[in-house]
């Protein structure tokens, strides 16, 4: 049995009264009359879904790509860290961390980096999508002979925290008080200059600052 769903170019109809046109005999037709039962549902499931297509898919997940398997690796206990991929980078937090918590301290010399409303959200403070080409990421990525093309977007470049240091905030809608204007900029308090927020953040950074941010302002 072949059934068939058309709204012919009708919407908004409501199924239940509404047909949703006639049949040869100028019958009205409703989408319950053309609507598949379960027992029809099922013999199609049981016939394009087998379990011989799991077990075929599965076999081959652990076994690799020919491509994969042709990397030529150095066996290590540990990562070898390569400085040169803009992919992956050793970031300074593992580098520096110990058994012992360290010490809570005032704030102290600080500025306010970021004043946003009720609405910044996860997708505002660490973007995921493409990265702009006049961002803080895209220049990193040009000084390491990236062409644009070649960019991706954040999500892929999750392993490089320089990358995702520069894409903090980095949302072309996000709204910050400390800026002129809608985008990723704020206002380098010591100087009045409107920078990107990364910019100004590495800035506070050398110069010994601690950064406020405020939400919910």
């Amino acid at each position: 049995m072949v059934v068939a769903f058309a709204l012919a170019g009708r919407m908004d109809i409501d199924f239940e009264k509404e047909p949703l046109a006639v049949d040869k005999n100028n019958q009205p037709v409703f989408l319950k009359d053309i609507w598949p039962s379960r027992t029809e549902i099922s013999k199609v499931v049981a016939a394009s879904v087998t379990p011989a297509m799991f077990k075929e898919v599965y076999s081959k997940i652990s076994k690799g790509t020919d491509r994969w398997n042709s990397l030529k690796i150095e066996p290590s206990l540990q990562y070898g860290w390569k400085d040169s991929s803009t992919y992956i980078h050793n970031p300074p937090f593992f580098q520096t961390t110990e058994l012992s918590l360290p010490k809570i301290s005032n704030i102290n010399n600080a500025y306010v980096l970021c004043s946003f409303g009720d609405s910044i959200t996860t997708d505002h403070i660490s973007p995921a999508g493409n990265i702009a080409k006049k961002s803080p990421a895209a220049r990193y990525l040009h000084d390491r002979h990236v062409e644009q093309v070649d960019f991706n977007t954040y999500g892929a470049r999750r392993g490089n925290d320089e990358v995702m240091a520069r894409g903090t905030f980095a949302n072309t809608r996000i709204i910050n008080k400390l800026s002129p204007k809608v985008g990723p900029q704020t206002t380098y308090v010591p100087t009045g200059e409107i920078l990107d927020i990364s910019d100004a953040a590495f800035r506070y950074g050398k110069e010994g600052h601690q950064l406020i941010i405020l939400a919910g302002q």
